[in-house]
């Protein structure tokens, strides 16, 4: 695998001599290199933001597909925008290869099949208002190059995020987004900086969609859903802020409007005139 640069020797010899408090540091100092890789990938984001928001004002759905550690991130950010956004489970869709059971057990050869990645997509019905974003540290990983070259076939739009330049998973995809992070700290151990640099373009990418949908009023999620206590008090505090309304008024604006924050600042506003 020359020329990963995510392959490439850690920068720091000795691990294992170290202390803990120099392992913990030195990881550090690392993990502070990889907002600055992240900041020159936002013109490629920018461009798959567009796109993907295109298509799904169409009805299309995101579909993330990764193996490993990059399956994981992928279902992870597709588990949150339902609760955060209020938007339907099939609207983004995690799929890692292996299956959900390799959400919690590593199956590590399932990446090496180019073929299951379309057969996995497939049982969602995918269609051409679709986006599909391969997920890869490496940009080889079979499964997602199996993947988005099957989905470009059908018209489906393709994008990814991987951690080399050049590699073949960006070459597979029509909006490739490119976060170069280096070495390891532990060589070869993706799971690290170009996982939290894949993390932070997935929290890009998927709050950027969700905004320009709409789903965002003001710095507010108005549309999440309230399933414990805290995201009730926090509901019930952005009524009293934007209607500037007691906690007892904004609980019942929100008690009769389903218990949609959209709905009771739209219902209070109507109430004041």
């Amino acid at each position: 695998m020359s020329g990963l640069t995510t392959e490439g020797a850690s920068h720091y010899e000795n691990l294992d001599r170290m202390s803990v408090g120099e392992l913990l540091n030195n990881i550090n100092k690392e993990d502070q290199t990889v907002p600055l890789a992240v900041s020159k990938a936002i013109p490629q984001l920018t461009a798959l933001v567009g796109a993907v928001v295109e298509r799904m004002e169409r009805g299309g759905r995101l579909f993330y597909i990764g193996a490993g550690t990059s399956g994981r991130l992928g279902i992870v950010d597709a588990s949150e925008c339902p609760p955060t956004y209020g938007v339907s489970f099939d609207l983004v869709i995690g799929i890692i290869a292996g299956g959900d059971g390799a959400i919690r057990r590593a199956v590590e050869n399932a990446e090496d099949d180019p073929d299951q990645a379309w057969k996995d997509l497939e049982a969602y019905h995918i269609n051409e208002n679709d986006t599909v974003v391969g997920i890869a540290a490496s940009g080889r990983t079979p499964y997602v190059i199996g993947g988005l070259d099957e989905a470009r076939r059908r018209g489906v739009l393709t994008g990814c995020i991987v951690c080399n330049s050049g590699s073949p998973v960006a070459k597979s995809a029509e909006f490739p987004v490119e976060i170069v992070v280096g070495p390891e700290f532990v060589t070869g151990s993706t799971r690290m900086k170009a996982g939290t640099a894949q993390k932070l373009a997935l929290n890009m990418l998927s709050t950027s969609v969700m905004i320009r949908l709409g789903k965002v009023k003001g710095n507010k999620m108005v549309d999440m859903q309230l399933t414990n206590y805290k995201l009730v008090q926090r509901a019930v505090t952005m009524v009293m802020d934007e209607l500037k309304v007691d906690a007892d008024t904004a609980k019942n604006l929100l008690d009769t409007n389903g218990s949609s924050v959209r709905k009771a600042i739209e219902a209070g506003r109507k109430l004041n005139g």
